[in-house]
């Protein structure tokens, strides 16, 4: 089952230090997120990982070997900037990416019409590229990506610029590669999505992995967080500290405070109309984890 590994990899253009020790790994059926700010050096990993870019140090590897020319054919990579032919046929490019796979024209030409199909595309298979819209010249580069059954995918900003029903095309092919074994890596700025599709997240900020894990337990890593609903003040029991207020709500931060204490606290105080821990969502922890970084910078 395959295995990406990024080991410590450091990358610099003269003075900038662009990746400092990045490591992650991505195992077979995972899909994971890869976020971070625009230039935080989502790409440069990426670009590294498949070959286009050299890097100063460290390593990537797939199954524990170096990537190399051989085994770099088992990553399918969707990148950021298309790299397609505007005026080919859809058809006819993806069955010549195909066959730079060592794959036979005729099992190609039915793999890219398959693609196709599930892309909705298929009615459109013997237009040019540039005769479609940029969502849906988007959704022909996937199905480059995909047209080898790759073992590992790499794609960068796919989701970028998609329509909602596009996105939800997208979203299950990958689900469906990874179930089938692939390991799937994607970077987006699209959070809800990251949240939504991955098993695990590694933020990235100024070239270095500030935070990973599991969506979930990303989420509740931080401060524990309490929201009530109530107008009485002044109640709060000790350890609780007030982060927010508002006319008819307060939120409070409880270190080492059940929320059992909490809640009686506030019943004593007058009446409360809710009550629950407030879990962050993932462009909430984006936010403050980046802010976070930088004010330590």
């Amino acid at each position: 089952m395959p295995r990406l590994e990024i080991d410590q990899l450091n990358k610099s253009y003269g003075d900038h230090r662009v990746l400092h020790d990045l490591s992650l790994n991505v195992d077979a059926g995972e899909i994971y997120g890869f976020v971070g700010s625009n230039g935080a050096g989502k790409s440069t990993t990426m670009r590294i990982a498949l070959g286009v870019l050299s890097t100063d140090s460290g390593q990537v590897r797939l199954d524990g070997e170096p990537l190399d020319d051989s085994n770099r054919r088992r990553i399918g990579y969707m990148p950021e900037e298309r790299g397609l032919y505007g005026k080919e046929s859809l058809i006819s490019q993806l069955t010549f990416f195909a066959s730079l796979h060592g794959i036979p024209t005729s099992e190609g030409k039915a793999k890219a019409g398959e693609l196709l199909e599930r892309l909705g595309l298929g009615e459109r298979k013997d237009d040019k590229l540039d005769d479609l819209s940029l969502g849906n010249q988007q959704r022909v580069q996937l199905a480059a990506s995909l047209i080898h059954s790759p073992d590992v995918l790499i794609l960068d900003e796919p989701f970028s610029g998609l329509d909602p029903v596009a996105v939800e095309v997208m979203s299950e092919m990958l689900v469906e590669r990874a179930r089938s074994g692939a390991a799937v890596l994607f970077s987006s700025h699209q959070l809800d999505l990251v949240q939504r599709l991955c098993d695990r997240v590694g933020i990235l900020s100024h070239g270095r992995l500030v935070a990973e894990g599991g969506v979930e337990e990303l989420r509740t890593s931080g401060p524990v967080r309490y929201r009530v609903a109530t107008e009485a003040r002044g109640w709060y029991p000790p350890g609780c500290e007030v982060v927010e207020e508002g006319p008819e709500h307060v939120v409070l931060t409880a270190e080492g405070v059940d929320d059992q204490t909490i809640l009686r606290a506030a019943l004593q105080a007058g009446p409360v109309h809710a009550f629950g821990r407030v879990v962050p969502d993932l462009t909430e922890l984006f936010r403050d984890v980046v802010s976070s970084t930088a004010q330590e910078a």
